[in-house]
């Protein structure tokens, strides 16, 4: 098969000369469109389960959230692991599945399950599966400044969490490869009704009908259609309302015929929520957004078309906003940690290129030899996209380590080559071979040793794909 191929490539070497052209410029292309990460796509097929339960202790979220979300998630195929964090009116369950499983397949059946399961939670407790994200997801932290001399009637923190929550939130959700974007800081508004119980007492207004009329406040109902003369009249309840007036003025009761209105009874204002945590920029109250990203989405891609979004909203930012500070790009490592890798990459080869060069006193020789680095590289470009890899740290980084095997078989096979030329041509002129033929046995000769040496190379590595974890 060698002495084949060996033949045909020196009988049509234009063919192989332009395929070899060919071939490199498909991996440069290839190069161009392949992701960029810190680290390859270490996930682990996993479905993370979220349940909110308001006021309870973590003993309590443990025994009456936790433990039967974990029991109906054990025992379904595919699963391997099922783990659990139980805090302060919040538990997060994560469930693993083997490597290789569909993870849309996957949160179908966790969905299944949670059907069955939420029977057995407390009333109100409805567990939400978390978005499909990365291990090395939160790729960028965004803030939201208030500006130093803020006028607080018209920018406060409570307008810069509506801002984030109604306008960037909304906005970055469009990229493709954005998984979640969570805010964290400023303050959630809240409609805050605070009983009177002594007005309570002395007009007679049960809580409980005061929770009823609450709770059927600012909801549009279907009043069904009227026919008239041949014609169909849609019927609507309009009772949606963003007026803190209209709640204040909702009849909760009635006595003697007197409406009993929600302000009689309780104090109705705009509050913010009670907050567990906060956020700042600078010292001063700010919204932190979190971006994280999709599993094998581009992060250097995604970040800068979520710079992209984030500088067209700062052209019509509210009065009293600040322009978005970045405080924490994965990007910025990324291209830091592969220009690195890149710059000893490219030490690499000029110090084999320097190494060659002294010991063949040949620059042709030494260019042909040299030419297998940059071959090598793109070929296994191409490798990785078939694979689905990416470039990151860790392939770099072996490629980098390889530098000096991928011209080992060139400088062995170039150097006797060049040995067979320089002794053909040193002999008489009626005793000279043609060129191709001594390159042909040239090459014969040290075939076994490169074929040999090339799958010991290989075999010492073998054990490294046996390796678990």
């Amino acid at each position: 098969m060698f002495d084949a191929l060996l033949h045909a490539s020196l009988k049509q070497r234009a063919i192989v000369l332009g395929a070899a052209i060919l071939l490199m410029a498909y991996g440069v292309l290839t190069v161009r469109q392949m992701p960029v990460d810190v680290f390859p796509d270490l996930n682990k097929p996993t479905v993370t389960l979220m349940t909110e339960a308001g006021g309870m202790a973590p003993e309590e979220v443990e025994q009456r959230v936790s433990f039967p979300v974990e029991s109906a998630m054990n025992g379904m195929p595919g699963v391997t692991r099922v783990r659990s964090v139980s805090g302060v009116g919040l538990s997060i369950v994560y469930v693993e599945f083997e490597w290789g499983s569909d993870i849309h397949l996957n949160r179908q059946q966790i969905a299944e399950r949670l059907n069955l399961v939420r029977e057995q939670l407390p009333p109100g407790i409805v567990p939400q599966m978390g978005p499909i994200s990365s291990i090395m997801g939160e790729i960028l932290l965004i803030a939201l400044p208030l500006k130093p001399a803020a006028d607080p009637d018209t920018a406060s923190p409570m307008r810069v969490r509506e801002y984030a929550d109604w306008v960037v939130r909304p906005r970055l959700l469009t990229i493709p490869g954005v998984a979640q974007v969570t805010p964290i800081g400023g303050e959630v508004r809240q409609y805050r009704v605070e009983l009177r119980p002594e007005q309570l007492r002395a007009l007679g207004v049960e809580r409980d009908k005061l929770e009823a009329a609450l709770a059927d406040f600012g909801a549009n109902t279907s009043g069904g259609f009227l026919e008239a003369r041949g014609r169909e009249y849609l019927i609507r309840q309009i009772g949606r309302s963003t007026r803190i007036e209209d709640l204040q003025n909702l009849v909760v009761a009635v006595r003697d015929g007197q409406p009993i209105p929600l302000k009689q009874v309780a104090e109705v204002k705009l509050a913010p929520a009670i907050k567990r945590g906060d956020a700042g920029y600078g010292g001063e109250p700010a919204v932190i957004l979190s971006v994280q990203k999709q599993p094998g989405a581009d992060s250097v891609a995604l970040t800068r078309q979520v710079e992209q979004a984030i500088a067209e909203l700062s052209r019509s930012l509210p009065a009293g906003i600040d322009a978005p500070r970045f405080l924490f790009k994965q990007a910025t490592f990324i291209e830091h940690a592969v220009t690195n890798v890149e710059h000893a990459l490219r030490d690499g080869a000029i110090l084999v290129a320097v190494i060659l060069f002294l010991f063949l006193l040949n620059a042709r020789t030494t260019f042909i030899s040299l030419m297998a680095i940059p071959m090598s590289l793109l070929v296994t470009a191409l490798v990785f996209r078939y694979f689905g890899l990416s470039i990151n740290t860790m392939t770099l980084g072996g490629l980098a380590i390889a530098i000096g095997e991928l011209v080992d078989d060139s400088i062995i096979d170039i150097e006797n080559v060049f040995r067979r030329l320089r002794e053909n041509a040193a002999r008489p002129a009626e005793q000279r071979l043609n060129p191709l033929r001594v390159i042909y046995h040239a090459s014969n000769e040290v075939r076994s040793t490169l074929v040999y040496a090339t799958i010991l190379m290989v075999i010492v590595f073998i054990p490294l794909f046996q390796l678990s974890g």
